[in-house]
């Protein structure tokens, strides 16, 4: 929906290359590099860099390497502090990533440049400890990507499918995703971390973490290889505990998803290449249509569907509807439109988003007349205002809500963030702390939705 973006805080990710400062950090235990040339081109390449803590938790890092050819160079480096001097190259953490658990990981990536064969890196070292894969000298721990946790949304559910008009668990059987979603990660970067994830799975009992990626407004078109490699990194954050995450390709405005269609097709090409073995990634390709047509609407998703398709044929991808995923109703319009003219493809759910404030009865029989022809999901929706701000509509919300779970709707609340407005679920500051679930630091609405999510989920198994 139409909403106020509050610029209050900035992108906690470094671009460029920038000094090298050591964290106040202890050493390394115990570390393993997985380094790997992503693209390359004449005199050029990409490539990713994921590292992976084996040892003790280390709070504040530096990676270092030695290039094994003189002629190669960093040229641009992301979700880090990046720097080279001569064959000698550093990047140290920026705040969201500065936490390594024991078994955690971080991707980083960087473009460079070389002359010759371009053999790669030397040794790494993170704190000054080599990186061998091992602790002390003992085997390394299993591969840090592994199956969901048992007994977690996707550990009991597995990979998803529509059945009708149902979105299904591995047992063919309908089921119900309730969640948060990201305020756009360009503004609120900071807020999600190991500790803000664990307090979604863990105290909210939440089965979904929507990733907001705005295209404009400062996000995906200022730099694609960074917030593709940050999604994917809150992709492997939310498969850690058992949550699906949903990856929105955030377009607001222009409202012609079509004005992003190429960047569409670069983005989920490769966050569908790159995640498509596993399980709980849910694909949402155009958050808000607006002052355009169904058919336009329809047009974009028939072409950007098989791009996701070409790499992971099995994932569940979500349609944005007209008039702010509204089915249309909010441009006096309803879901006959797309009932009548659906898109293409299979295996898709339709969006519609909500404010309780604002949106109402009309919009609630709208859903109610819907639900029995199209796959729904709530991808987005507001206890407040359409503007994210004014005072929750209780009433309005619990209505909202009520109606979601009779009709197995799943949702993601608007938003799991501190922005300085009512939709937010936090107070002002919380995500400069620890704590993201005690009454303390939780606003009206993050109250409201904090008890309705974490009430037992009812997954059928058989």
């Amino acid at each position: 929906m139409r909403r106020l973006l509050a610029l209050l805080a900035t992108c906690a990710m470094v671009l460029g290359l920038g000094a090298l400062v050591s964290p106040p950090a202890v050493a390394a235990t115990g570390c393993k590099v997985d380094y790997t040339i992503t693209n390359q081109w004449s005199g050029g390449f990409q490539a990713g860099v994921k590292v992976t803590n084996l040892g003790d938790p280390v709070s504040g890092w530096t990676l270092k390497w030695t290039w094994a050819d003189s002629g190669q160079k960093v040229t641009q480096g992301w979700n880090g502090t990046w720097s080279q001097s001569g064959s000698a190259v550093g990047v140290t953490n920026v705040d969201w990533n500065r936490t390594l658990a024991t078994g955690g990981s971080t991707d980083l990536g960087f473009t460079g440049t070389f002359t010759g064969a371009n053999p790669g890196p030397a040794a790494f070292t993170l704190n000054g400890v080599t990186c061998t894969g091992t602790v002390g000298g003992e085997e390394p721990p299993p591969d840090p990507d592994p199956e969901p946790p048992t007994g977690t949304p996707v550990g009991i559910n597995a990979q998803l499918k529509v059945c009708g008009v149902y979105l299904c668990n591995q047992y063919n059987r309908p089921i119900q995703l309730r969640g948060m979603s990201t305020h756009g990660i360009q503004w609120f970067n900071k807020c999600y971390n190991n500790a803000s994830l664990d307090a979604l799975a863990n105290d909210w009992k939440s089965d979904l973490f929507r990733i907001a990626m705005y295209v404009q407004e400062g996000g995906y078109e200022t730099d694609p290889a960074g917030f593709t490699s940050r999604v994917n990194s809150l992709v492997d954050m939310a498969e850690a505990r058992g949550m699906y995450a949903m990856i929105d390709f955030h377009t607001l405005t222009p409202g012609d998803p079509n004005f992003n269609l190429e960047r569409a097709k670069t983005f989920f090409a490769s966050v569908a290449a790159r995640n498509a073995d596993k399980k709980h990634v849910i694909y949402e390709i155009a958050n808000e249509p607006n002052g355009v047509s169904w058919a336009t609407i329809k047009s974009y998703a028939e072409q950007v569907i098989p791009v996701i398709r070409a790499a992971d044929p099995d994932a569940v991808v979500i349609v944005g509807t007209r008039g702010w995923s509204s089915l249309g109703v909010s441009d006096g319009s309803n879901e006959s439109e797309v009932i009548a003219d659906p898109v293409d493809a299979t295996n898709i759910m339709y969006a519609f988003h909500f404010y309780a404030a604002s949106h109402q009865d009309n919009y609630r029989a709208a859903v109610s007349r819907a639900a029995s022809k199209l796959p729904l999901f709530v991808t987005e929706f507001g206890t407040v205002t359409y503007t994210g701000g004014g005072a929750v509509d209780r009433a309005s919300s619990t209505a909202w809500l009520d109606l979601l779970d009779q009709l197995k709707i799943g949702y993601a609340n608007w938003t799991y963030s501190d922005a300085n407005e009512g939709s937010a679920a936090f107070k002002p500051g919380t995500c400069n702390g620890t704590d993201y679930s005690s009454s303390g630091v939780l606003t009206e609405s993050g109250a409201l939705l904090k008890s309705r999510i974490s009430t037992p989920d009812t997954f059928p198994t058989s």
